[in-house]
């Protein structure tokens, strides 16, 4: 964080301070809440969880080096004792970033959000110091830390968004005013919260009308709801896509024979080629989205086709390809799901497999309501119409509709398996797995089927599974 006194924190913060014997001594380290993190000179936010009260980690974090503790009770060492702790974090966050001389992108949507992220901090790494969310923290909690660790010599600070909900956007977009707004597209994750894609489409368009008159928002050509937001803001439009009405495009698409994506990328400024390292058909849109902010910030075509061409995965579980010195190829792709990912990376795993034996271990997709039979039943269906060898559905309810769908599908689905959990899974992939096969992972987070990756890649004994 950029340095200030405790005093200047707690003006800012709304707060009292207690056990300080000197108020102008500085934080000068990070803003952390996990006492593990704790450097000399840092702040620790103590939040009070359902398992976890942070306030009972104050005097180690101070004797690990942290300046004060921001929470909302004093706790016998230096502390700034506010009403509400995440508020105050907010509003310390909203501070730091006016004074910055940084610009800050904003990006969200339904899918494909952090591995846009990571390609845009990417990118921009390559032209100045850059500060990005790290993982997917894009919540009211997360979006603050990440801006509080920008320093006076970051120029671009780069934020993911998350909602579930009317309203939750607006409020990140109020902590940390962005000044490139980039919405990549409206899908159905979460759809189960919000009620439909219109009122998705409601949420992630808060983006947009926060930007400022001398802003740019950045909007997916090829997504109709994420086009119509265009009438919603005041800053310049730029849109990225596949469509010949985008600004920043992409020509000429093809996947190479590892399922890598290649193709010519077209800005106002110029032409260039782009082959990635990351998998899937799906990551274009990502890296055009990446291209149309790195435009935007004045970087030339080929910088930007050099800087994606180079780029790779920052943040665990999306499309981790891994491969056994056996010859099976592990894509673990297990940190999330929804109906969109799912069909991007049966795609990617098509395209990866071209003659060899591919199989699908799925899971739940979570927070679909209504509409979690029919998405279901079409994941199992597109599985069978990608030629996929074998379809592994892991779990309960959903998992069995992923099946039925592939077994309606036609005769292949007789290919398909349903089993009661992940260590069933593993088993069987043990038994059934040969040298040259491709084995991708996915599900919603909650389902935890990260597991399986990476049990088929430690080797190890039965029940390890279980015991993780």
């Amino acid at each position: 964080m950029i340095a200030l006194s405790l005093a200047e924190i707690a003006e800012v913060v709304g707060g009292q301070t207690h056990d300080i014997p000197d108020p102008s001594v500085q934080v000068t380290g990070s803003v952390v809440r996990d006492s593990r993190e704790v450097e000399p000179g840092s702040l620790f936010v103590a939040f009070v969880g359902e398992r976890v009260d942070g306030h009972d980690f104050a005097e180690a974090v101070v004797a690990a080096g942290a300046v004060a503790v921001l929470g909302s009770r004093p706790v016998g060492v230096p502390a700034i004792v506010v009403a509400d702790v995440q508020k105050a974090l907010g509003a310390l966050a909203r501070h730091v970033v006016q004074r910055l001389g940084a610009t800050l992108v904003a990006l969200t949507g339904s899918a494909g959000k952090t591995s846009t992220k990571d390609l845009i901090a990417q990118v921009l790494q390559s032209k100045a110091p850059t500060v990005f969310t790290p993982g997917s923290l894009n919540n009211e909690i997360g979006l603050p830390l990440t801006a509080l660790s920008a320093t006076d010599e970051t120029r671009f600070l780069v934020l993911e968004m998350g909602a579930r909900g009317i309203g939750h956007i607006r409020y990140l977009a109020d902590l940390t005013p962005p000044k490139i707004g980039l919405v990549l597209n409206v899908g159905t994750a979460h759809i189960g919260e919000f009620g439909g894609r219109e009122q998705i489409a409601q949420a992630k368009g808060e983006l947009v009308e926060a930007l400022p008159a001398d802003g740019a928002a950045i909007l997916n050509a090829d997504d109709p709801l994420v086009r119509a937001m265009a009438s919603r803001t005041k800053a310049k439009v730029i849109l990225f896509g596949e469509s010949g009405e985008a600004d920043v495009r992409a020509e000429n698409v093809r996947l190479t024979d590892s399922g890598q994506p290649s193709f010519m990328l077209h800005t106002p400024s110029g032409c260039s080629d782009v082959t990635m390292r990351l998998y899937g058909e799906h990551h274009v849109s990502n890296a055009l989205a990446a291209a149309a902010v790195a435009h935007e910030l004045g970087m030339s075509a080929s910088e930007i086709a050099t800087a994606l061409s180079e780029a790779g995965s920052l943040s665990r579980w999306r499309m981790e390809v891994t491969e056994r010195p056996d010859g099976v190829t592990v894509v673990n792709d297990a940190y999330n799901a929804n109906p969109e990912s799912m069909r991007a990376a049966l795609r990617a795993l098509a395209a990866m497999g071209a003659g060899r034996r591919t199989w699908a271990v799925l899971g739940k997709m979570a927070e679909l309501g209504d509409e979690a039979l029919a998405e279901h039943d079409a994941v199992g269906r597109l599985a069978v119409r990608l030629n996929v060898s074998k379809l592994v559905a892991v779990g309960g309810r959903e998992a069995s509709w992923l099946q039925l769908g592939a077994y309606n599908e036609g005769s292949w689905g007789e290919e398909s398996v349903h089993v009661s959990d992940a260590q069933a899974a593993v088993d069987l992939l043990r038994s059934e797995l040969r040298p040259g096969d491709v084995v991708l992972v996915k599900a919603s987070r909650s389902v935890g089927l990260e597991s399986v990756a990476e049990a088929l890649l430690a080797g190890g004994t039965q029940g390890e599974v279980a015991a993780r």
